[in-house]
């Protein structure tokens, strides 16, 4: 999908328990290493119905939702950002990780 540049940019934002992260490995099925913006490194899983919708690669940036038990080591997959949208996260400085 490429962006136009007439039209705006959508971008999903964090929302309360969420928080963004850059994802370090893949390591095998739906399973991923993310460095998440609180300085806390999670394994994280792709959930069943956007497994087959969302392909990630490592160095991609991702919103990621804490599990309630174990949040500080585990969480799942919202959502992964397109370079568009991860420059509109930069620019409105909401992501302040490096990419």
């Amino acid at each position: 999908m490429y962006h136009r540049p007439d039209e705006p940019v959508r971008v999903k934002m964090p929302r309360q328990g969420e928080v963004l992260g850059i994802v370090e490995a893949m390591l095998g099925s739906n399973k991923l290493r993310v460095r998440c913006q609180d300085d806390k490194i999670r394994l994280v899983r792709i959930p069943g119905k956007l497994r087959k919708s969302m392909w990630i690669k490592e160095g991609d940036v991702v919103l990621v939702k804490p599990w309630d038990i174990q949040k500080d080591t585990k969480g799942d997959v919202v959502i992964r950002y397109t370079q568009t949208q991860v420059s509109v996260l930069k620019r409105k400085n909401i992501l302040k990780m490096e990419y």
